[in-house]
């Protein structure tokens, strides 16, 4: 991961760094680590998504593994110091600036993060459509509904999940969001 952080700039990497520290504390439900290296890479730098989404996945660790241990900014540094492969001098900055600012913030809230170890929700989009025809079928006219979920894995990372229903699975699936919601009104 050391050498991918090379490539980052230390004002992408902050701010990396930063939607790490706020996912670790709830406030932002993941990393959209795509949108993140779309920009990375139209300012230059050639680095693809799994990289950046290695590089996260490795931050997000250290940050938890530090808050869980309740690490000081210079216990932290020294680590960062003894490892294996040295990080570069901007990305130690950065990760001392972020600790040191934030750290204790993570370290409460630690212990709600360790319940939660599946993905969270973040968006939903559907869209109705009309199959007219295929390669094997000259006339369909079969509709379905398109649904593409928007989902943060437990490390963070933004993911569009997309399945297509047909007309009663839709329905059906309704009636379980019907259902849903009328025992949240409940609670």
């Amino acid at each position: 991961a050391a050498d991918k952080i090379r490539l980052i700039p230390q004002d992408f990497f902050a701010e990396l760094c930063e939607q790490i520290i706020q996912h670790l504390n709830h406030k932002i439900p993941g990393i959209n680590t795509a949108e993140l290296c779309q920009r990375i890479q139209t300012s230059g730098v050639d680095i693809n998504i799994g990289d950046l989404a290695k590089v996260a996945n490795t931050l997000s660790f250290l940050f938890s593994t530090a808050a869980r241990n309740n690490l000081s900014t210079e216990e932290l540094i020294a680590t960062l110091g003894s490892g294996v492969s040295t990080l570069p001098k901007h990305a130690v900055q950065v990760i001392r600036h972020v600790w040191n600012e934030q750290g204790k913030a993570i370290a409460v809230s630690e212990d709600a993060r360790n319940v939660a170890t599946v993905g969270q929700f973040v968006d939903m989009k559907w869209k109705l459509g009309v199959a007219m025809s295929s390669d094997t079928c000259r006339s369909l006219k079969y509709p379905y509904v398109t649904v593409t979920l928007t989902v943060a894995d437990p490390s963070g990372q933004i993911t569009d999940k997309s399945f297509e229903m047909t007309i009663p699975q839709f329905k059906n699936f309704f009636r379980q969001f019907k259902e849903m919601a009328s025992v949240l009104e409940t609670v």
